[in-house]
């Protein structure tokens, strides 16, 4: 596998649009699986803290931040682009090492009655060999999970 090329993962969920979107970011700390993909889960694994809360701050220019139960405040993300309910582009950096971010993009489209939801996970080529080759085999299998959690949670929204 070519650790430089990008990561695609798609979903679609029984939802128009507007609410997948508002799902995917104002919402997201209802469905991210915190206990497998969090900060608090792969640089504080060994501390007595845990993710209290998953905030994104829906707007242009806005954060993905984790709040921990300790009180810290952990960044995630910086919304580069955002276009609702079409369109969301992220500088992606959950993490604290000295690597550059890469970019994720999130895109949503109706398709019959439902939204097809296509995660695009690209830049990887901006770090370092050796930790290009780890992170992107952990979110080449952690996308298509995540997005799981946001189908399962999509089709929560689509019945209520």
């Amino acid at each position: 596998m070519d650790v430089t090329q990008p990561i695609r993962a798609k979903v679609t969920v029984p939802t128009d649009p507007e609410r997948a979107f508002e799902l995917f970011t104002n919402k997201m700390g209802t469905w991210w699986p915190v206990e497998s993909y969090s900060r608090a889960v792969s640089e504080f694994e060994h501390e007595d803290v845990e993710v209290a809360e998953l905030v994104f701050q829906a707007r242009m220019g806005g954060s993905i931040l984790e709040r921990m139960t300790d009180g810290r405040v952990l960044p995630w993300a910086e919304v580069i682009a955002w276009q609702p309910p079409q369109r969301v582009v992220l500088s992606w950096r959950p993490h604290s090492l000295p690597e550059p971010p890469t970019e994720l993009e999130v895109t949503f489209a109706a398709r019959a009655g439902a939204t097809s939801v296509e995660l695009e996970h690209r830049g990887w080529e901006r770090l370092s060999d050796e930790f290009r080759a780890n992170l992107h085999e952990i979110y080449a299998r952690g996308w298509p999970f995540t997005l799981r959690c946001f189908a399962e949670a999509g089709r929560d929204v689509a019945s209520s």
